[in-house]
C-alpha cells in the first residue's frame, strides 16, 4: 500500500484504496482548485512525459487523471491552493505547454479526484480512425462567449453537442442537435449524418472542455465543411465568461463533468427527470451493484427506495448474503464485460417490500 511506480513503461498511480485516500482528502488542511487543459501537440516520448509529470505533480500533492500521447495532453485535476502559482509556472515552462488555456471549475469543493494518474495512450481523444486520416491541427475557428451567443441567433447557424448522450440529457444550449452516442468514436460519424447537406452553413460545436470540439472541428472541415466554429474553452470556460462579463446564459441546466462530482450547475434550471420516476432531476449516479455500475439519473427518493440500484434485480443481488451476492455479481460482470449499457425504464414504482 502506497507504493508509486517509477518504472517505465508502468502506469503510475497511488495504491491506496478509494476509502483510505477518501479520508486523506477529507482531513486536508488546505483548499484544492480543480481545473482541466488539453493541448494537440506532438510528444516525441510520451512515456517519458508521463514520467516527468507524475514526479512534478506528485511533489505538489496534486491529483488527477491525466493523458498524454503522441498528439498531446490531455488533463483534468485538481491542485493545493497554495502550490497553484507554482504548478501554472512549472507547467508553463514546459515548451509544448506554455502558455495553454487553464480552464477553472464552475463549482468546486476541491474533491474532485482522489489520486494521481497520468497514463500515456495512443490517443488523448479516441476517434477510432487511423492515425493521419485527418489533420487534427487544421481546426474551426475559435469564439468567444459573447461571439457564441451571437452566432446562435443566426439564422443559418446549425448548434452541435459533442458529448455523449447521458451528459447533454441534464443540460444543453437551446435549438441544439444532441447525437445518441456513447463514445467519440460513435459520435464522429453520426455527427457527419447529422449536418449532411449543411457544409456551407455555419456549424457552431460545444463540448465540456474544448477538447471533443478541437477534433470533430478537424474531422468536419476534412469532409468539406467551410463555416466551422468551436466555443473556445468548452461549457466550463462560456460559464467563467458569462459570470465576469455580465452576459446572457444560454446554457440550460448542468455541465456533465468526467470526475466525482459527475457534474457542476451552469442555470438554476433542471431540464432533465429521474430514470426510475420521471420526477425532474439531474442527479446522475451509478448503480449500487457494483457488477453493474450502470450511470443513471436518480433522485433522491428513488435512490432511497431502491438502495442506489438501478433495476429490482440490482436491488435484489444488492440484498443477497455476502458469499451469494459475490457469486452472482461475478457471473454479472462477465456477462457485462464489453457491454455499453443504458438505462431501459422497466423497474415498477415499488421495490419489493418498500
Amino acid at each position: 500500500m502506497g507504493e508509486k511506480s517509477l518504472q517505465p513503461g508502468r502506469h503510475l498511480v497511488n495504491k491506496y484504496d478509494r476509502e483510505t485516500l477518501q479520508v486523506r482528502l477529507n482531513a486536508e488542511p488546505f483548499q484544492r482548485r480543480t481545473v482541466s487543459f488539453y493541448r494537440y501537440v506532438y510528444l516525441d516520448r510520451p512515456d517519458d512525459v508521463r514520467d516527468r509529470l507524475y514526479a512534478q505533480w506528485d511533489a505538489l500533492q496534486c491529483l488527477g487523471r491525466i493523458y498524454v500521447a503522441h498528439e498531446g495532453i490531455n488533463a483534468q485535476m485538481n491542485v493545493p491552493e497554495h502550490h497553484w502559482d507554482r504548478f501554472v509556472q512549472e507547467l508553463h515552462a514546459w515548451p509544448e505547454f506554455q502558455g495553454v488555456p487553464l480552464k477553472i471549475a464552475v463549482e468546486d469543493d476541491g474533491k474532485s479526484f482522489l489520486k494521481l494518474q497520468v497514463k500515456a495512450r495512443p490517443h488523448i481523444l479516441a476517434d477510432g480512425l487511423p492515425a493521419g486520416t485527418y489533420d487534427v491541427t487544421d481546426v474551426g475557428r475559435h469564439v468567444t462567449a459573447a461571439e457564441w451567443n451571437d452566432l446562435m441567433v443566426h439564422p443559418d447557424a446549425v448548434v452541435v453537442d459533442i458529448r455523449n448522450h447521458y451528459e447533454s440529457e441534464i443540460g444543453y444550449f437551446e435549438g441544439a442537435l444532441k447525437p445518441e452516442a456513447e463514445t467519440f468514436r460513435e459520435e464522429l460519424p453520426e455527427v457527419l449524418d447529422l449536418l449532411q447537406g449543411k457544409e456551407d452553413r455555419p456549424v457552431l460545436l460545444y463540448c465540456t472542455g474544448g477538447i471533443r470540439c478541437e477534433k470533430t472541428s478537424s474531422f468536419l472541415k476534412h469532409h468539406g465543411f467551410t463555416n466551422v466554429n468551436q466555443l473556445h474553452g468548452g461549457i466550463i470556460d462560456y460559464a467563467r465568461q458569462v459570470k465576469e462579463q455580465g452576459l446572457p446564459n444560454k446554457f440550460h441546466g448542468k455541465n456533465f463533468v468526467f470526475d466525482d462530482r459527475l457534474g457542476e450547475a451552469i442555470s438554476n434550471e433542471v431540464v432533465s427527470h429521474c430514470h426510475q420516476c420521471d420526477a425532474l432531476s439531474d442527479r446522475h449516479t451509478n448503480c449500487a451493484n457494483t457488477a453493474c455500475n450502470l450511470l443513471f439519473l436518480q433522485c433522491p427518493a428513488c435512490a432511497e427506495q431502491h438502495e442506489g440500484t438501478c433495476s429490482l434485480e440490482c436491488q435484489s443481488v444488492l440484498n443477497l448474503p455476502e458469499e451469494e451476492r459475490a457469486a452472482v455479481q461475478k457471473e454479472m460482470a462477465r456477462q457485462n464485460a464489453g457491454k455499453a449499457k443504458r438505462f431501459h425504464k422497466t423497474t415498477p414504482s415499488h421495490a419489493p417490500g418498500a
